[in-house]
């Protein structure tokens, strides 16, 4: 299943050819990262505040095949790929319309409050293999 989150894009998203710069397409997918998680029902403050437990980003493959610009209204679809002990794989796109601007491959890891890597909790692991995926 795939989550989707909107996003328009303001004039403070663009650099001085008037397209959106290149790094706020990790802030669109990492606002829509954040949202699906929410949709799945895991607070990410009570898991740290509870467990130690935060999940941050390892990899990130990305490839800009368009421009947006100021004014688009787009779409950032995720999908998870691969759930595993420690590590979530996701595939994150920004779209216009049917059009695929931006395509990603984002590698998340479960880290404890040490800083290494964790096993994720059972009850967010269930959340996480949901009906949202």
């Amino acid at each position: 299943m795939t989550h989707t989150h909107a996003v328009r894009v303001y004039y403070e998203d663009t650099d001085l050819a008037g397209i959106v710069y290149y790094a706020n397409y990790l802030k669109f997918i990492e606002r829509a990262r954040t949202e699906w998680v929410t949709a799945l029902g895991v607070d990410q403050i009570a898991l740290k505040a509870r467990d130690g437990i935060v999940f941050a980003v390892r990899r990130v493959e990305a490839d800009y095949l368009r421009p947006a610009r100021f004014g688009d209204d787009l779409v950032v679809e995720t999908r998870l790929q691969t759930l595993g002990g420690a590590r979530i794989v996701l595939e994150q796109v920004v779209l216009r319309g049917d059009e695929r601007l931006f395509a990603s491959v984002v590698t998340l890891v479960c880290l404890g409050d040490d800083g290494h890597a964790a096993r994720i909790p059972a009850g967010v692991r269930a959340k996480l293999a949901g009906p949202l995926h």
